[in-house]
Order: structure tokens, then sequence, then C-alpha cells
């Protein structure tokens, strides 16, 4: 009878869905609803036929996701969670350029913004969710010298995020605000390069991708020193010691805001199944792993 009721409900929104070609004004609207309601039947004990739902996810959140997707599929065992986790600019950009994604959750405010700003974010469908901060790291017993922000000059070697992405920006935005770089003239921080910050500190930074790569360069000793949030340091904590935790005076807060996208390749079954897992995200069960990882969740 429960498997009836769900595919009762998909089958409504599909023949919404053909209704929309002859005029119907709340063609959308019911469309909307219709998948909603699939989604709580799911919710509440129904399985759905096997889907996939791409998930695109900031670098520093992959760890906790290992978790989260099996505790998911414990109830849902016929949708496919496919993530990609990189840093936050990176993804925008993938969005931008017509990968398929369903969630997107970021490490920054900022792409998700301009997601909103283009229309690819599904209408009340976004939810700042976690917060997190910046620390300084360095490698296990190294011996450096660098106590935190205010003498980086004194390593030899410094891991560090470009601009563009969101620890990268949060980084650039403590140096600044301690006096240490020059803000460029418009406030933008992306244009202070890394050659910038190797001209003022005298020493030798190793620009990366994401946070990950950053965590993983101080990790394994190829940089003395480096900045990530957290939740990343914690994740590796046998092998690296924080030497400071950056206060939010500093880098102002950090946000990561989760979101439905647009995607126009869905069918009905993956976009009702994409709502599932996306409030799943923000359940008490998701929430309590998030917290294991040291994020604090948004009031």
């Amino acid at each position: 009878m429960k498997q009836k009721l769900i595919a009762l409900l998909l089958t409504m929104v599909m023949a919404v869905t053909l209704l929309a070609g002859c005029g119907s004004s709340n063609s959308q609207e019911e469309t909307t609803k219709a998948g909603e309601e699939a989604a709580e039947a799911a919710a509440e004990g129904e399985q759905f036929d096997e889907t996939e739902v791409n998930l695109f996810i900031a670098a520093s959140l992959e760890d906790a996701f290992k978790e989260i997707i099996p505790l998911y599929n414990e109830t849902q065992p016929n949708v496919k969670i496919t993530y990609n986790a990189d840093s936050s600019g990176t993804l925008l950009t993938q969005i931008q350029n017509g990968f398929e994604c369903d969630i997107f959750f970021s490490a920054d405010t900022k792409q998700m913004n301009t997601l909103e700003e283009e229309g690819r974010v599904k209408d009340g469908q976004r939810k700042d969710l976690l917060e997190n901060e910046i620390v300084v790291i360095a490698g296990k017993d190294n011996g450096t010298e660098v106590t935190g922000l205010s003498d980086l000059n004194k390593a030899k070697s410094i891991a560090l995020a470009d601009g563009s992405v969101p620890v990268g920006k949060y980084t650039r935005q403590a140096l600044v605000n301690a006096g240490i770089i020059e803000a460029p003239e418009d406030g933008d921080l992306s244009k202070i390069t890394t050659q910038d910050i190797m001209d003022t500190l005298g020493t030798e930074i190793s620009e990366c991708a994401n946070v990950s790569k950053v965590k993983e360069a101080v990790k394994e000793g190829s940089c003395e020193v480096g900045t990530v949030y957290y939740t990343d340091a914690y994740s590796v904590i046998d092998d690296v010691d924080v030497l400071e935790h950056v206060s939010k005076d500093l880098t102002g807060e950090i946000i990561y805001p989760v979101g439905m996208i647009t995607n126009d390749e869905a069918d009905e079954l993956q976009g009702a199944a994409a709502l599932d897992f996306y409030n799943f995200i923000q359940s008490e069960e998701a929430l309590a792993v998030f917290e294991k990882y040291l994020y604090k969740v948004c009031e």
C-alpha cells in the first residue's frame, strides 16, 4: 500500500508536467507541491524507486558526508547520492557551466547568493545551516616558530588556498583586518594574489586549489604551516598542531548555506528524492554528524 501511495504521487507529478504544455498557469506550483508530497511520503517511511541525486559540496564537508550518506541510505537504499567535493568557487563555475546538480552546499554565502541572483536556487529552498572558523596549523611537533597569523613570516613555507576559494578569502580578510597586508582599493579580496602575500611576508607560499589540499600539504610536511577550517584540522588532529583559532573579528562569520538547485535534466522521481535528501541534511540525525566534526549549527 505504501509503495502504491508514493507511486501514485509521482504519477500525479508527471501528469501535471504534461498539462504544462496546455497552458495551465499553476502547473509549476502544482508540480512543486506534488514533489513535496512525494518527499513527505518518503519521510514517513516510503522508499523511492532507483534514482540518483547529484550533490555538490565544499571540500571541507566531505568527511561528514561520508557518514551522512550511508545514514540516509539506511532508509532510502534505492537513492544513489553522487557527490562532487571541491572548492565552492569551482563548484559554482561548474553549475553555471551546466553541470548537473540537485543540491549545493557551499562554504561561503557568496556562491549561493550568486546562484540565487541568477535564478538557479529553488524558491524557499536555501538554508544557512552551519558555521565554521579558520585556524592556523602546523605539522605535528615540526618545531615551527610560528604561533599564528601575526608571525607567519617566520615560516619557511606556507600552504594557502587561492583567493577564489572561501578559506583563502577568509584568510586574506583576516590578514587585512590584522594589518598584515593591505586591501585592494575596491575591497575585492580575490585580487590579493599569492605573490602579493609572498612579497609582504617574505616567505615561500604554495598555492592550493581547495582546503583539503592545504590540509594535506601541512599534514605531509611539504609546507610548514597553513590555514584551514577547524573542522579540517580536527580530521587530521593526530598529524597537525592547531597554533591559533583566528577570531571572527578578523574573518567575519563563516556560514555554510545549502540549497536546492534547479536541474532541468531531473525527472520527477529524482527531484522528489533530492528534496527528501535536502530535508534529511537538516535533520537532527545529520546535524549530529556535523556537530561531531565540530561544525556549529546556525541558530
